[in-house]
């Protein structure tokens, strides 16, 4: 396809004047180094440490004490400050996470320590996709032309993981949970899909984990297996309201996250070998991951991205 040119044409006024060349030994401006995620989440994983330890009710001021002093650390500080929000947004925005937290069954986060750890490391989702548009109403997602209909690959099975769809009527949500009665471990316990929509380099990506992972466990362990794909902001809102630990901004709302089970596969002896190959994506930066307890949250690095489209125009026959 053509580029439409984004020449202005001629123009009437004085000629421009041809870019000087920089001297020879005049140095440019220095470019700042990207942030380490490696000493990022070393950082992050000292500081659950205390705040464990500062768990109790009347613990709260020294908490936030801790909390202004370990994000101005600058493994915490240079991530933080990446972000749309910046490193005050995203300080505000935690406490005011920690002060708000009460611990439910729907939630992931099981205690104090594993809020702040979902909050911050999904924060490096943020600072990777911060120029990205937010879906904001379910209607963009569901009409967006940069996602595509995943019941469509399916069909022709064009996918290498599964998922289930919420249901949508009282009768499929009966029918549900009489499955689940009579075959509760036959599937992960999840409630599904809302928008069964994702971006062309993610279903790339689940495509080559999901290969990855079938190769490397035994006959008759279920495939990879997704339990969130991309989600609106408003649909964010109305999981915050339920009680879910769900962080904004998010990479879901972006299109650029998405969560697999993980619990559901140790009855297979399988977990631990799923959790080794998100982390190796993890250490050669494709992705981030989060450890969310039953599911993991992972992200696409914009660095993948590329690679992926062209992966998935391979396999489609684009």
């Amino acid at each position: 396809m053509r580029v439409p040119s984004r020449s202005p044409g001629h123009r009437s006024g004085p000629p421009v004047t041809p870019a000087r060349r920089r001297p020879r030994g005049i140095a440019r401006p220095p470019v700042a180094a990207p942030p380490d995620l490696a000493a990022y989440r070393d950082a992050v994983a000292e500081l659950l440490v205390e705040v464990s330890a500062l768990a109790g009710v009347s613990s709260a001021k020294a908490r936030q004490v801790l909390i202004d002093q370990r994000l101005r650390e600058p493994a915490i500080m240079q991530v933080l400050d990446a972000t749309s929000q910046g490193l005050v947004g995203a300080r505000e925005t935690l406490l005011l996470e920690m002060a708000r937290y009460q611990p439910n069954e729907r939630s992931s986060a099981a205690d104090l320590a594993a809020l702040v750890r979902i909050y911050l490391l999904s924060r490096i989702d943020v600072m990777w996709w911060r120029d990205a548009t937010t879906f904001l109403t379910d209607s963009e997602v569901n009409h967006s032309a940069e996602l595509v209909d995943l019941e469509w690959l399916r069909r022709r099975d064009l996918l290498q993981f599964q998922y289930t769809e919420q249901p949508r009527t009282i009768v499929g949500r009966g029918v549900r949970a009489l499955r689940r009665r009579m075959l509760p471990d036959a599937t992960p316990r999840t409630a599904g899909l809302l928008f069964r929509r994702a971006r062309r380099e993610v279903i790339a990506l689940l495509n080559d984990i999901g290969r990855e992972f079938a190769a490397a466990t035994p006959a008759g362990t279920p495939p990879l297996w997704v339990t969130s794909l991309v989600r609106s902001a408003e649909h964010q809102y109305r999981l915050r309201r339920l009680g879910y630990a769900a962080m904004v901004p998010s990479g879901h709302c972006l299109g650029w996250a998405v969560d697999v089970e993980m619990a559901w596969y140790r009855r297979f002896g399988a977990r631990d070998t799923l959790a080794g190959l998100l982390l190796n994506r993890q250490q050669a930066g494709e992705i981030n991951v989060v450890d969310e307890g039953q599911a993991w949250h992972i992200c696409l690095a914009p660095s993948a991205t590329l690679r992926l489209r062209r992966a998935y125009e391979a396999e489609m026959g684009i």
